[in-house]
């Protein structure tokens, strides 16, 4: 029987429809941030309640990644992704009618609920359209996508947007807009099982099909989601407090906080596909540990850096770049490689839905509460303390990337992902 063709036209097709999915989740998502130093004042919210606004969202989102990422390997990927990019985007525009702090923590742990569900489904989705050998470029492009639009574009638009309509009740009303066109287009475009010929990941072959249980007992599961919590640790952190850092301890104005805040989103697009496409070449393991050194030496200069506009956006590109990286690495290829069979969405929904619990969601609110009795510049060092824990991690990871493993003489299949060793 002759093995189906791959088809590079849907790999690619996938990958634009599915990163710019993910760009709007990632918009969705930080567009609180940048918008928050209008909203204190109006809604009269504290620092801490900005840590909490941020954390709820990201403990939501970790619990139902690993809720719905076994769900996904039973039902299929379209109609998670279609459903939740409406609910997503219909609830980020409710958002415009918050009248307060409770209302606000309502819809953001919501939009976790819809935004969580959507990730494993994604990137399952992502990797059964690619070939193992693209895997970490394609599945890192895809990722790159929240640092772009959500980090990079979002203060930007925002800052600029609340300038013209009148108030920032508005920028979130018009959020909901291009997320409608994209599941539309997901709907109408994407494969219902989502898989790609010779190079998909066969989820319904003949061969014995893991238990879900059996990610705990996968070391590179264990490992990949401690050390994702220690990024997101890091880099949430500093996404949820850098901008109103920026204003109020080193006194920027809001057009220059935006340009600096945006460094987070555009160093975060290069290293969300740098680091995993680079992985694919020199391994997963010493592309992990470099990314953490490296992150953790820019966010010392920058928290040590005074109101220099283009400095400050500098050294914050640098930090992300590396740290947001390292969340497409560890979520993506990493997570993929150590799934047992049938259980890919399960294993990616596991690594970023605990990190994105305690790393995104807790470390947000500790930091939260410790700029409210410590001050805005003691978050930083927090952050810095999660980056360093993580470097400590990842030396515990187990070689998984197909094309260094064909090397070392471990793999006799191109075309099959790698495995992992079991505890």
């Amino acid at each position: 029987m002759t093995a189906p063709q791959h088809d590079v036209g849907y790999e690619r097709r996938t990958l634009v429809l599915l990163g710019l999915g993910f760009g709007l989740v990632g918009f969705d998502r930080w567009l609180m941030a940048p918008m928050f130093p209008y909203m204190m004042s109006d809604l009269r919210l504290s620092y801490s309640q900005l840590g909490s606004l941020i954390g709820v969202l990201g403990v939501a989102w970790g619990l139902w990644s690993i809720v719905m990422g076994p769900v996904s390997d039973r039902i299929g990927r379209k109609k998670i992704l279609v459903a939740t990019m409406i609910v997503f985007s219909l609830l980020s525009s409710l958002s415009g009618f918050a009248s307060g702090f409770a209302s606000l923590v309502l819809l953001r742990a919501a939009m976790g609920v819809a935004e969580g569900a959507f990730t494993p489904a994604s990137l399952a989705a992502n990797s059964e359209a690619s070939r193992p050998a693209r895997r970490g470029l394609n599945q890192g492009l895809q990722l790159s996508m929240i640092p772009l639009v959500g980090l990079g574009f979002a203060p930007i638009v925002a800052t600029q947007l609340v300038r013209i309509v009148p108030s920032w009740h508005w920028v979130f009303m018009i959020s909901a807009v291009p997320g409608l066109i994209v599941s539309a287009l997901i709907w109408r475009l994407l494969r219902k099982d989502g898989r790609n010929g010779a190079s998909a990941i066969d989820l319904h072959s003949g061969v014995t099909k893991a238990t879900w249980m059996q990610l705990l007992r996968t070391r590179n599961v264990l490992v990949a989601t401690a050390a994702i919590l220690c990024a997101m640790g890091g880099i949430f952190v500093i996404g949820a407090m850098v901008p109103t850092y920026l204003v109020a301890v080193l006194h920027l104005d809001t057009r220059s906080m935006g340009f600096v805040a945006s460094a987070i989103g555009f160093g975060g697009f290069a290293g969300s596909f740098l680091l995993p496409g680079i992985s694919d070449y020199v391994g997963r393991r010493p592309t992990a540990l470099v990314g953490f050194v490296v992150a953790t030496l820019f966010l010392y200069c920058f928290a040590r850096t005074g109101p220099d506009p283009k400095l400050l956006f500098a050294l914050l590109f640098g930090v992300s770049m590396f740290s947001i990286g390292l969340l497409s690495l560890l979520s993506g290829p990493v997570a993929t490689e150590a799934a047992p069979l049938g259980l890919v969405a399960s294993a990616i929904g596991f690594v970023s839905g605990v990190g994105e619990t305690f790393g995104g969601g807790v470390a947000p609110a500790i930091a939260g509460f410790i700029a409210e009795h410590f001050g805005l510049a003691r978050t930083l060092d927090f952050a810095f303390c999660s980056l360093v824990a993580g470097a400590c991690v990842v030396v515990f990871l187990v070689e998984t990337a197909p094309r260094r493993r064909m090397l070392a003489g471990r793999e006799s299949d191109p075309v099959c992902a790698a495995s992992t060793t079991d505890l």
